[in-house]
């Protein structure tokens, strides 16, 4: 014990001693970072506060912060002069339509409540570019936002609209996430395509994907992937765009040894789950809400 007390006097002194007077380390909030992020609030920070954060608890994150990234990746930050478009064309699809058919309680209750933007896509070793992360139902990144532009915007043309639903796509399937990790769908759901999933989905077209009964290629990474997948599908695209989807499977023959006939089956029975999980579990008429969905999105890009 004395060995352990002289050694820690020894410490100290040589602590005090290196920190003298003539050593002057400056104030601790001269530090970067550790006085916290601080700028003089404009009027995006103000839009933020009154659109977002006060009616709906939700925060924004613009201001560059690699941590709050994968330190691997190389990233730009957003332009602040996307800021505002995006997070009110979120508000307008996903915000609105929601509380529209769930009410405002249910979505206060339930919706992430950190937003943090990125302007780059974040591109992963096996190819695929990752549009969106959640983290436990709280904190959604959003990337590509740079490309985002809207109808009425500078330089919009129609191929733009693919990045804007992209985005409403991420959005829609983390909050599916959120939903069924608050109340999971029913097991029967993980049957309609048992043996198909895979590991390997980034290597399988979504047409591919659809002559095995899944509505994209990713949502063949795993049953949960499959069942807000769905969601987002049918929710960004409409009712039209999904029966186009189950459509353009062939009524008949076989591919890969499954029954096209089949696959189109399994397509309409998970979608019969996902409205009647919607109705079930949370009273939400998911038919309307993908119509107004829908035509929200299209007012904005059409």
């Amino acid at each position: 014990m004395k060995h352990i007390q002289l050694l820690l006097l020894l410490f100290a002194a040589a602590w005090f001693t290196s920190c003298s007077k003539e050593d002057d380390l400056g104030p601790i909030e001269d530090i970067p970072g550790l006085g916290g992020d601080s700028w003089v609030q404009g009027p995006l920070d103000k839009w933020l506060y009154d659109t977002l954060t006060a009616p709906y608890n939700i925060a924004v994150k613009y201001k560059w912060d690699q941590f709050e990234f994968e330190l691997n990746k190389t990233l730009v930050p957003v332009k602040e002069e996307k800021v505002i478009p995006v997070m009110d064309a979120i508000k307008k699809v996903w915000i609105n339509n929601y509380i529209a058919e769930a009410g405002l309680t249910f979505f206060k209750k339930y919706s992430p409540k950190f937003f943090i933007l990125s302007g780059s896509a974040s591109w992963n070793e096996n190819g695929t570019i990752t549009l969106g992360t959640a983290e436990g139902g709280r904190k959604v990144v959003l990337y590509l936002l740079n490309d985002f532009r809207t109808k009425g915007m500078p330089g919009y043309q129609p191929s733009d609209s693919v990045t804007v639903k992209q985005m409403f796509h991420v959005i829609e399937h983390e909050f599916g996430h959120i939903l069924h990790q608050t109340v999971m769908y029913p097991q029967e759901f993980k049957q309609i395509t048992t043996g198909y999933y895979t590991g390997n989905w980034n290597n399988i077209s979504d047409y591919a994907a659809h002559q095995d009964g899944f509505v994209t290629a990713y949502a063949m990474s795993g049953y949960d992937d499959d069942f807000v997948e769905m969601i987002s599908m049918m929710l960004v695209e409409g009712k039209g765009g999904f029966d186009a989807i189950v459509n353009s499977i062939p009524p008949e023959g076989s591919i890969n040894g499954v029954s096209q006939a089949d696959a189109r089956a399994r397509l309409r029975k998970k979608e019969a789950m996902v409205v009647d999980y919607f109705k079930t579990v949370w009273k939400i008429d998911f038919y309307h809400l993908q119509a107004a969905t829908r035509h929200t999105i299209e007012q904005l890009l059409y």
